[in-house]
This record gives C-alpha cells, structure tokens and sequence, in this order.
C-alpha cells in the first residue's frame, strides 16, 4: 500500500456496491474535488460509524458523571484542525495562488460558456487586494489555537467559514463537504458559548466569558512540553506550507515564461484552398509553453498541442485525442507585431496572419480599467 488510507479504495467501493446498491460503481477516488461519490460514502461510514459508537459507549460507561477530560482534548483536536486548515487556506490567498489571474482563455471566453465555478474563480482571481482580504479573516483561524482566544476566533472563523461554505454551494464548487465539516465543527466550538454570546450582543447585558479549564498534570513539565508542542507546529504548519507555496510560484513562473510563441495571437487574414467551413476557420489563438488554444469562427475551441523545428521554421499544431486534426506551418514573423503561418492541414493549403500580443491584459477592458477613487458615472459594463 503507498497510503495507510488505501484499503479505503477497496472497501468504499464494495459498500457502495452491495450494501447501498448505488446505480453507478465508485472508480472516483478523491481528487481535486472533494465532492466525489467516494467522498460521500466514506462520510456517511464514518458518520454511522460514530453513532455505534456513541450508542455502545453510553450503554458501557453511563455512570460516569461528566466527560470534561474527553471535552476538553475533542475541542483542543478541532481546534487545531480547523485552525491549521483556515491558516493553509488563507496563506494560499495572500500569497494568491488558489485563484490565479484570468488568461486569456477566461477573458476571451463569454459569461455564458463559463462553469458556476469558472465564473467564481475568474471573480476572485481578477483581484490581488481581495484575495489579501480573504486570507487575512481566513489566518484570524490562528485564534482558534489558544483558549483564551478561541471563543473570539471562533466568532470570526464562523463567518469565514459561512461564506466559504456559501461559495461552495451556491457556485457549485466541489468543496462543500470539507467547507460544511468546517462551518459545523467552528459551531460546536461555538456552542459552550451561546447562552453569554446572545446576552451580549442581542441583549447588552454584561458577561464573562469562561474559558475551557485544561487538565491537571502531576509532572510540571508536561504543559511546558505541550506549550512547546503547540509552537513547532505552528510554525512548522506555516513555513512548511509557505515554502511549498512560493516553490509553486517560481516553477509557474519559469514555466510560463519559457516558450518561443508564448503570447495572445488574432487573425488578421485567414485563406485557405479550398475553402473551410466556419468551424474550422482560425478566430485567435492562445500559445502557452507548448500548448495553443485555438478558437474558430464558430467559437468552438479546440486545444492542440505544439511542437517546433526553430532551425527550419516549422511548427505542427497536434490534438491528441484526434489524430486526423493536425496543422504543419512554416512560420515567419513579417514585424515584431505580426505572426505568419503558411502551411497544409490534411492536404489543404493554409495561409494565416496574426496579431501578435504579449502583453494581453492591456487588450481586454477586465484587466485594463483599473482603480478609480472618483467616478463621475458608473463604469458597469
């Protein structure tokens, strides 16, 4: 097994297949989204599994009188989940990896062709201050890993944590478990409070907030050991995660960077012998490291990968999951604005001249406009 979780890809599946009868069998194991079916069968084990638990747990400990000790260690657990989850996330967005800048595929793209998440994302990315503001309430969650500040943490997190979860829902992201998991568990956090929180902020009146009594240790350096603890993991938690995030930023960036055709490219004169029909004349064409998106009068986008002989000046344009749809060009470049293809593309004879652009955003009124502070009328458009 590469992962201690592994059998979990065996049994979920069997679950969901002969004792639930789903319609489809689980071959979906998490992933990027955490909305998977496996994703839903494993919470609703766990949860049953919980309910057991508790039940037999009640019957075989019922003359115990409180559970303070097991209170206090299933609030520490939570948390330091919640809170080291909010501090990944909100570095993610202050150091604005999780939505990037709209390419030129989302901004030459219309309202309508967009996903629910698509349009969310281009919504968040399009904004480095609005990202910095985000991540600073979700790092607030920092509060949450001491007592004395948990309960007003919590308040803040509770409000982080709804507005995710809002997103999550209402635009269709597929992180509506983990952002539900952590709006209910700030909840709970919240619930020893709830009585003093309405007093306060509903009814005015004066209130003193308790906080949570950690146990009683016989060995003086037990808490000191556990104040220790608490500090290499924070730290460990934020450097490891910044680290990693800032080595995502330099292989994006020396990725993009790279690529002699690199740019945002427009038809200016397409002929072809014979004639093409409209899907598959050329419209404008995106070129990353080594990939080209290439949208056609009819808007239909097809993406092709490039390969390139610079010594003789010739490129193939390539889908690979269409064998018969390949361009091969030779290519000239008639000033440092234009772009010029001559080439075949199963047999017919293929002129194209673009427009070059490498510096994109200054075309698109998105990424041009800029911040007003005076605005003599509303500039929505």
């Amino acid at each position: 097994m590469k992962y201690p979780t592994e059998w979990l890809h065996v049994f979920i599946p069997w679950l969901g297949k002969n004792i639930l009868h789903l319609s489809k069998d689980i071959t979906t194991f998490t992933n990027t989204s955490g909305d998977t079916t496996y994703d839903y069968v494993l919470v609703l084990t766990l949860f049953s599994l919980a309910v057991l638990a508790s039940i037999a747990w009640s019957f075989t400990d019922y003359s115990r009188p409180n559970y303070g000790k097991l209170y206090y260690w299933l609030t520490v657990a939570i948390r330091f989940y919640v809170g080291l989850t909010l501090i990944d996330y909100g570095i993610f967005k202050v150091l604005k990896v999780q939505f990037p800048d709209p390419g030129v595929s989302m901004l030459t793209n219309t309202y309508g062709h967009s996903t629910p998440m698509g349009l969310a994302w281009a919504f968040f990315g399009f904004s480095k201050g609005y990202n910095f503001f985000i991540g600073v309430a979700e790092l607030a969650s920092v509060l949450l890993l001491f007592r004395r500040t948990m309960t007003f943490g919590a308040i803040i997190t509770l409000m982080t944590t709804a507005n995710v979860m809002a997103v999550n829902y209402f635009y269709d992201v597929p992180l509506k478990l983990i952002s539900t998991h952590l709006f209910l568990m700030t909840v709970f956090l919240l619930a020893k409070d709830a009585e003093v929180i309405w007093k306060f902020f509903i009814k005015g009146e004066m209130v003193h907030l308790a906080v949570i009594p950690a146990p009683k240790f016989q060995k003086r350096w037990i808490p000191t050991l556990g104040i220790g603890f608490k500090i290499l993991l924070i730290s460990f938690s934020m450097i490891f995660v910044t680290s990693f995030i800032i080595g995502l930023q330099k292989q994006y960036a020396a990725r993009m960077n790279k690529g002699q055709f690199k740019g945002y490219y427009v038809v200016k004169e397409f002929t072809s012998k014979p004639e093409q029909s409209l899907n598959r004349i050329w419209k404008r064409m995106n070129v990353t490291r080594s990939n080209a998106q290439i949208v056609m009068m009819n808007d239909s986008v097809y993406n092709l990968n490039i390969s390139s002989d610079s010594i003789n000046n010739l490129i193939r344009f390539k889908n690979e999951s269409d064998s018969a749809m390949y361009y091969d060009f030779k290519y000239s470049y008639p000033d440092s604005t234009k772009f010029m293809l001559k080439g075949k593309n199963a047999g017919d004879s293929l002129f194209i001249l673009f427009d070059k652009y490498t510096n994109f955003r200054k075309e698109f009124r998105l990424t041009s406009t800029g911040f007003h502070w005076i605005n003599e009328t509303p500039n929505n458009r």
